[in-house]
């Protein structure tokens, strides 16, 4: 009975799957330990060699190593032997990617990598390869076959590679202790990094931009400045600039539908303010001011900014935290 396209799919994953445990079986304890010394204690950079898709592999690991806090470039070996090897120094560690171990390239290369000092990582498929035979560390990267039906498109090999360079570089993570605060200064540009590095003094509303008003301020003037500010909130300072409470425009329209329209005229800044208000600091991280905002019975959509003295610095507005990608 021939296979539906769904159990030929299944069936291709699940023989990929088994090349991966049968690599974490063959694997040798004294290669993988010498290869992690090498890496771990490289003074200069990983530097991560291929052909083909074997070079394909070689650059996601790379690029793996370097996002986890271990320098690493791709060097293909044609621009190496063009003056590209120029970034090799002895200070730095090769791993080189071959199935075959016999690629030409990669071959001609070899001698002038030892010519350098450059200790070699081999992940190759091939143990009795010149690439094997030439390199300090051999990781056994072998497979029975390719998942492509002819056996001949670099599939399984290819994803044997890339999960063994995925173990190095995780491994080499933990050995380097990075830390999610590490991780996230090589991500800055991602939700992770944004949420462990972006601070609240990065979003506030500062300086003449901040809205400010002191607590003998009449309605009207309280009005304009909230107005002027465009932030939905004004602060209440003493003399000395500190913090003594805020105003939203909820403060000001509960006001209105309470008061005695007569006497609004004697209506202070005091009488209209939330005392004590949540505050924040300038050098709070964003996303934790994030979760002071929302959760909580009643969401806060201001809050003031308040350095360690008391003293009042800015406004932060959870449509700034938002706008900002957290």
């Amino acid at each position: 009975m021939t296979e539906t396209h769904f159990e030929q799919v299944l069936s291709l994953l699940r023989m990929e799957a088994e090349a991966i445990e049968q690599t974490a079986v063959r694997l040798g304890r004294a290669e993988v330990e010498r290869a992690i010394e090498l890496l771990a204690a490289c003074r200069g950079k990983v530097v991560l060699v291929g052909v083909g898709k074997s070079g394909n592999i070689a650059q996601k690991v790379a690029a793996t190593l370097t996002s986890t806090g271990t320098m690493a470039v791709f060097l293909h070996p044609s621009d190496a032997l063009h003056g590209g090897i120029g970034i090799v120094t002895g200070e730095d560690v090769a791993v080189v990617l071959s199935n075959s171990g016999e690629t030409a390239e990669v071959v001609e290369l070899l001698p002038f990598l030892q010519a350098r000092r450059t200790p070699v990582i081999a992940v190759v498929g091939n143990l009795s390869s010149t690439l094997a035979r030439r390199a300090d560390v051999v990781l056994d990267a072998s497979v029975e076959q390719e998942a492509c039906p002819l056996n001949l498109a670099p599939t399984t090999s290819t994803t044997v590679a890339l999960a063994l360079g995925d173990a190095l570089a995780m491994t080499l993570m933990r050995v380097k202790r990075l830390t999610p605060e590490d991780f996230a200064l090589n991500h800055p540009g991602g939700r992770l990094g944004k949420r462990l590095t972006l601070k609240v003094c990065d979003l506030m509303h500062g300086g003449d931009e901040c809205p400010n008003v002191p607590a003998d301020a009449a309605l009207l003037e309280v009005v304009r400045e909230i107005s002027r500010g465009g932030l939905g909130a004004v602060n209440v300072l003493d003399g000395d600039g500190r913090l003594v409470g805020i105003i939203t425009d909820g403060d000001l329209r509960r006001t209105l539908q309470t008061a005695n329209l007569s006497e609004l005229d004697k209506l202070r800044s005091d009488a209209l303010m939330t005392r004590a208000p949540v505050v924040v600091e300038p050098q709070m991280l964003a996303h934790a001011a994030l979760q002071l905002m929302e959760n909580r019975p009643s969401q806060i959509s201001v809050l003031p900014v308040v350095e360690a003295g008391g003293r009042c610095v800015g406004l932060l507005r959870l449509h700034d935290i938002v706008r900002s990608g957290l």
